[in-house]
């Protein structure tokens, strides 16, 4: 029997590549490194080459602009010079193009849209957009898949991706963030009529593939490891029931089950990757794993509900340490720092409440759900902070983007940009 009433999940924010070779496949599909072009970022885990200065005055690091906003959990996103937000206003969904400078509406797509949250949390879109040079694709709350001009917002395509596959629309509907690859557009979707993980042309829109009939889950996919050392990178999805590694062609490489028994749950933080090592962390008396890859055998290195379960917010890798969540949001969560190798905490940091995570050089920058950001430096021996400041209001939870020496977030009821970075 489960422990907790199902209205105690929260909706979950909707998902490190150690090898040059894939960080460079990510950063040529999505953009620049210095943008921050889709869900956890340039290379898909959290991470930036982009610094950010320090010491900030004593209200904070400057606004440089802020809007209203609809509602929604996905993250703003910074690309081809615009800052990019897919919300909803009244019944439709909007996808928004921003500049950076001034927070002026460049352009703007709309889509009808009659979700609702069984749940009554929110009926905006859980996931975050992606974009290649010139196109940017969103995956709506009712699993529309669509495809429209980066430059000018003229819709390309769009198709509608789970109800035609018969998704599942879980606990609080679609919210997978598309990972674009090779041409493909991948969708940890959830149809457990063998379309639980699958495969879009980013030219068309066509299904390519389906496989799996897992649930979904939370989790946005990831580059994982090629299949040798000179060949094309796979996917990696952390669907409902566990880890999956596919080819860009739909091939299962291997499979690894990590899920709670208990049915309401999900699996939300992305996978993380160094090498042939793949590190896989969720709540609800699991915890995380950290898996070894040889060919097609999956061992388990070490694993525990112990050292850094994450409820939602994927975790960040510095250096050979995991910095991130660890609990149930609801219950109380610690900021911590878990050797990668062992599982071994390092620091573990309370009161901080929940929150997501990203990594600037070797400064750890933290959302808090309260609206407060802190900046604190990513080492092992110390929860040291560096500075932090209220910068929204209660109820923050969509990932955040951090881009050109500016910090892109929102809360339920507004967007900020402020600076940084160096100017």
């Amino acid at each position: 029997m489960n422990d907790f009433p199902i209205r105690q999940l929260w909706p979950i924010a909707p998902v490190f590549i150690g090898v040059f070779l894939w960080a460079q496949i990510a950063w040529a599909s999505t953009g620049v490194a210095a943008d921050w072009p889709q869900y956890l970022g340039p290379s898909r885990d959290g991470t930036t080459t982009n610094p950010i200065v320090l010491p900030w005055p004593s209200d904070g690091p400057a606004l440089r602009w802020k809007i209203p906003v609809g509602s929604g959990f996905s993250g703003p996103i910074v690309a081809a010079g615009q800052v990019l937000l897919f919300d909803r206003d009244k019944d439709e969904e909007r996808l928004r193009a921003l500049d950076p400078k001034t927070g002026r509406t460049l352009w703007e797509h709309r889509s009808p849209t009659a979700y609702v949250d069984t749940f009554g949390f929110d009926n905006g879109p859980r996931s975050t957009p992606a974009t290649t040079a010139d196109r940017i694709v969103t995956f709506g709350a009712e699993g529309r898949l669509s495809c429209l001009n980066l430059r000018e917002g003229q819709r390309i395509w769009s198709v509608e991706a789970g109800r035609d596959l018969g998704a599942d629309r879980g606990f609080f509907g679609p919210a997978c963030s598309p990972l674009i690859l090779s041409n493909r557009i991948l969708l940890n979707l959830g149809n457990q009529d063998g379309g639980g993980v699958a495969a879009f042309s980013l030219e068309t829109g066509k299904l390519l593939w389906k496989t799996t009939r897992h649930e979904a889950g939370y989790a946005s996919p990831v580059i994982g490891p090629s299949l040798d050392t000179a060949g094309p990178p796979t996917a990696l999805f952390f669907t409902r029931e566990g880890l999956v590694s596919t080819t860009l062609e739909g091939q299962v490489r291997f499979t690894h089950p990590w899920r709670s028994r208990q049915s309401a749950s999900v699996n939300a933080a992305s996978p993380l990757i160094r090498s042939n090592e793949i590190f896989l962390t969720t709540s609800y008396d699991v915890g995380a794993v950290l898996l070894r890859i040889t060919g097609d055998t999956v061992k388990e290195v070490w694993a525990n509900d112990e050292s850094l379960s994450a409820h939602y917010a994927t975790p960040v890798r510095h250096e050979g340490f995991l910095y991130g969540f660890h609990g149930r949001q609801e219950r109380g969560t610690e900021f911590r720092c878990v050797d990668w190798n062992t599982g071994n905490v390092r620091w573990s940091a309370e009161n901080l409440r929940a929150g997501t995570v990203a990594l600037a050089g070797n400064r750890l920058v933290l959302l808090l759900e309260s609206g407060e950001v802190l900046v604190a430096i990513a080492q092992p021996n110390a929860f040291k902070v560096l500075g932090r400041a209220q910068v929204l209001g209660r109820g923050t939870r969509a990932p955040f983007a951090l881009a050109d020496g500016l910090l892109v977030a929102r809360d339920p009821r507004q967007l900020i940009c402020l600076e940084v970075g160096p100017r």
